[in-house]
């Protein structure tokens, strides 16, 4: 009996000792990667978002699942057109992009959404859904 609730004992403080040590060292492990990372992307003060982009008659619009951004006019905003013409059967139609960009409620005289959006880096253009870019026309269009 006595054999037992020593070996008991023992097992129970290894078990509590070595878990001890995987946490903190997996923590070390998390800070450090963790910086590096936040320097390489994050601290740039750039957003990343995924949405559908339209480019139409000198206006640009990015529609994410919760906001709609107005994009301000710059030379990446052109690459992005570019690009984005590539995956269109419609001039109207909306591809799906994945950008990263800064975020500002600026005001400006020609975009009138709250929001806008100024492209920095272009990380994926592709086709938009067949069902969402169907388009209902009338008469000789």
């Amino acid at each position: 009996m006595k054999k037992t609730l020593i070996l008991m004992a023992a097992c129970l403080s290894v078990f509590i000792s070595c878990k001890k040590d995987v946490k903190s060292k997996n923590s070390e492990d998390t800070i450090i990667n963790g910086v590096e990372e936040r320097t390489a992307k994050q601290s740039d003060k750039l957003t990343l978002l995924k949405g559908e982009f339209v480019y139409y008659n000198g206006a640009a619009v990015l529609q994410t699942n919760s906001e709609i951004y107005g994009v301000l006019l710059t030379d990446k905003l052109e690459e992005l057109q570019k690009q984005a013409e590539k995956h269109k059967s419609e001039p109207t139609d909306m591809v799906q992009v994945e950008i990263r960009g800064k975020i500002t409620n600026q005001k400006d005289e020609k975009i009138l959404w709250e929001n806008k959006v100024e492209v920095v880096e272009i990380l994926n253009v592709q086709s938009g859904s067949k069902e969402e870019n169907k388009v209902i026309k009338f008469g000789n269009q």
